[in-house]
Formats: structure tokens, C-alpha cells, sequence
């Protein structure tokens, strides 16, 4: 059976991939592709692996705080030419 469609990787061919060191997801993605496009093979290359995919949870948001002084700007040159003074 098909695991990544997108390269055309089979079952046999991750857990081949396995028996020969790979042991992340990662792994198994340089050596054959799989998932590296669409991603949505991951979850089943980790459950063919033994490892399976931790729950993403929702990372609470802190409380919006005033922004933090920066420092003075620097000072703008002034881009107009410099007066002319007659010199004698």
C-alpha cells in the first residue's frame, strides 16, 4: 500500500528504509522523498516506525504588554546644501 502518493512510497519501502537505520520521519524523507511535499504521510510514516505523532496542543498567548523603550533615534541629517559664504 501506498504511504506518500505524492513520491509513489510504499509501506515496504519505509519499513525497508527502517531496517536499514532510519528511524525519524526525517530520515526516511532524505532517503525517499516521502514526505516532503504535501505532509500529509507523516503521521503514518511515524506510526509505521513505532513512533507515534505527539498532539499539537494550543500554545496559550501571554497577555499583550506595552513595548518594551527603545533606544532615541538618531538625529536626521538635514538633506538641504549648505549655505554658501563669500570668502575674500
Amino acid at each position: 500500500m501506498y504511504v506518500c502518493s505524492c513520491f509513489g512510497v510504499t509501506e515496504e519501502q519505509v519499513r525497508a528504509h527502517a531496517a536499514a537505520g532510519a528511524c525519524t520521519p526525517r530520515q526516511i524523507a532524505a532517503t525517499s522523498g516521502a514526505g516532503t511535499d504535501c505532509g500529509s504521510c507523516v503521521r503514518r510514516i511515524q506510526g509505521l516506525l513505532g513512533r507515534p505523532c505527539p498532539r499539537r496542543t494550543p500554545q496559550a498567548t501571554p497577555a499583550p504588554s506595552a513595548p518594551a523603550p527603545s533606544a532615541p533615534a538618531a538625529p536626521t541629517p538635514d538633506p538641504r546644501p549648505a549655505p554658501l559664504t563669500a570668502t575674500r
